[in-house]
């Protein structure tokens, strides 16, 4: 029988660099409605929840189809929050009132070009893994625009190589992007572990963690104004897609 496994959608109502960005309207519907939507279109997933502390955006999240049986705690929604503490008060909610998942996936709705397909793709690629030891998770990666290997810390108006690594006859720094080694960096698409890593190791990733690579745009983060006019301009010129969505628009996102 094939694992159990739950989407938990993060969505708390304070955000500081783009105010109220989870429900803020894109294409017709608030941000959340396209999360929501891939969840539930990917078809792996025995319940699509929505961890949120704000009323209001529990009514639209369950307007989408997810499901909201609790609201987060004030405590766990703060803008230092790590998000272990709601992952691991969600799962426990959930298995507290007899709903158990081998494994969970966090989506977060900043990402609304992440489609089923990308869903399904990573779910499979998960369980296929037949490394050893085995792999406790899977995280979004994409190629670095910006190497480390070019980066610098500041220390006393001296700079300082971020990374120590290069070699000292060819630093990083004064080589070309195209010599220097291959460098990933996450990105808020999709996560996937299995659940025994918040439950016995209070972590949302563990020690072995699998990378998954986003294609195109799948691994596009909305959390700066000028990255949502990128996002509109992208959906007006049909370079990309957003998740198709069956219910009507939540009154005021059109």
């Amino acid at each position: 029988m094939a694992p159990s496994i739950v989407a938990l959608i993060p969505a708390r109502a304070g955000s500081k660099r783009l105010p109220g960005k989870n429900i803020r309207p894109l294409a017709g519907h608030p941000l959340i409605a396209y999360t929501i939507a891939a969840a539930r279109g990917a078809g792996i997933f025995g319940q699509v929840i929505v961890s949120t502390d704000s009323e209001d955006y529990a009514a639209i999240a369950r307007h989408y189809g997810a499901e909201v049986p609790f609201l987060r705690p004030a405590e766990l929604a703060g803008d230092l929050s790590p998000d272990i503490e709601w992952v691991e008060h969600a799962l426990s909610w959930l298995a507290q009132h007899g709903r158990r998942y081998d494994a969970f996936s966090i989506l977060r709705p900043t990402s609304p070009f992440r489609t089923a397909d990308t869903i399904r793709r990573a779910w499979d690629q998960f369980l296929s893994d037949p490394g050893q030891p085995g792999v406790d998770s899977l995280r979004a990666v994409e190629k670095c625009k910006q190497h480390p290997g070019k980066m610098w810390v500041v220390r006393g108006g001296r700079m300082l190589p971020l990374l120590p690594l290069s070699p000292a006859e060819a630093p990083w720094h004064s080589q070309q992007y195209q010599a220097l080694p291959e460098v990933y960096v996450q990105n808020a698409s999709l996560e996937i572990a299995w659940s025994r890593v918040v439950f016995q190791g209070r972590t949302i990733a563990g020690q072995v963690i699998m990378p998954f690579f986003t294609q195109g745009y799948e691994g596009f983060d909305l959390n700066r104004p000028e990255d949502w006019r990128r996002a509109e301009e992208l959906v007006a010129a049909g370079e990309v897609a957003l998740p198709p969505v069956e219910a009507p628009p939540w009154p005021g996102a059109e």
